[in-house]
Order: C-alpha cells, then structure tokens, then sequence
C-alpha cells in the first residue's frame, strides 16, 4: 500500500467555561494517539501538580517579550497579569511533518491564530452548551466557586457564545460521547481534504502508469 503524504492542520477547540472543551480535548487526545497537543507558553507561577513542558512552557516575562518582539508566537495574550502564547516553531514543525495538532484557545486567541501565516492550517471548532441552564448548572456542581465568581463567569460566557459565527464548527455539548464522535469525524473529514494530502498528484501519476 503505497502512503500518501500529507501537511497536517490544527484543530483548535473554543467554549465558554462549562460547556465541556477540557474534557472533550481530553478524551479526542486519548482516541488518537497519533493527535499532538499544543503546549502554551506562560508566564504564570507553575502550580504544585503542574510539569513544565507537559501542562504550560513556563518562561519569564522577559523571555516572553523576546518571543513576541521575534514573532515567535501565533498568537499570545495577557490575562489577569499573566502571558500566555502559542510557541510557532514546534507546531510548524508538527504540521510539516503531517500531524493533527490540537488546540485550547479562547475566541481572541483563535482570530489571531486565523490571522496568521498558518490561518489554511486551523479548524476552528466552538463547543455550546445545551442551554444556559445547564451551564449554570455544571459551573455550580463544580463546588469551587462562590455564588458571585459563577455569576461573572456566566456574563463572560454569554459574551463568549456570542462568537460561534466566527467558526468552522458548531457542536452543541448535551452528550459527551456523541460530541467526542462528533470531534473524530471532523478529524477524519479534514485529513481527507485534497488541499492537506500534498503527495496525492505523484500517487495519482503512479497509479495511472500502465
């Protein structure tokens, strides 16, 4: 069987808090070990049960400035006093090889990612909750928050739904199972895209000989 090479795309996922992005990007990772997580750079203190180069980079300001001033980042942003960016060269390089990258960024990391030199290269994809109810409700159950921290993360949710017009795909998250079954056929629909199988004019060629 002859293999068709291939350039490999990103799949960046982007919800409001609650609505099931974490896990789904979990369990698409453990389907398919062949899958590569993008690894961010961070600013941040390293938490006690966080491993630098697995969970964040964990790098200075300074070196993070370095970084921006060489257009190092796809994408970046400050957040409550703390950096966080994409690192370009290693899912550059995850791409040339032909894998699948996946990606956690919020809706303004995702328009800057689709507005970078590697914009052919992203799937975006918005997972929604079920209805607003049930975020509330998943984000209560959660038992970390006080009443007030719930309330702001729902007003910044609703600012944050307001952005799926900006996507490829829209899932709506009622069934963790279907919305995983629902990730792996996007998967399998982007790999078999003409555009990303780079090698298929010479199989084409080969296959025609007689």
């Amino acid at each position: 069987m002859v293999e068709i090479s291939r350039r490999g795309f990103i799949i960046v996922l982007s919800s409001p808090s609650g609505a099931g992005k974490t896990t789904l990007t979990r369990k698409l990772l453990e389907s398919d070990p062949s899958l590569a997580l993008s690894i961010s750079v961070t600013t941040r203190p390293r938490r006690p049960n966080e491993i630098d180069g697995v969970h964040y980079h964990f790098i200075s300001q300074a070196r993070f400035a370095e970084m921006v001033a060489a257009g190092d980042l796809l994408e970046y942003a400050t957040v409550f006093g703390n950096s966080y960016g994409t690192p370009r060269e290693p899912v550059e390089r995850e791409l040339t090889a032909g894998r699948v990258i996946v990606s956690d960024l919020d809706w303004q990391g995702t328009q800057q990612l689709g507005q970078s030199t590697l914009a052919a290269d992203v799937v975006s994809i918005f997972i929604l909750p079920p209805s607003v109810d049930e975020l509330e409700r998943r984000l209560t159950a959660r038992n970390q928050d006080s009443p007030d921290v719930v309330r702001h993360r729902m007003d910044k949710a609703r600012d944050e739904m307001s952005h799926w017009p900006e996507y490829e795909y829209v899932l709506v998250n009622n069934d963790v199972a279907q919305s995983l079954a629902a990730l792996q056929a996007i998967v399998a629909a982007e790999r078999a895209k003409r555009k990303r199988q780079t090698g298929l004019v010479d199989f084409v060629r080969r296959i025609s000989q007689r």
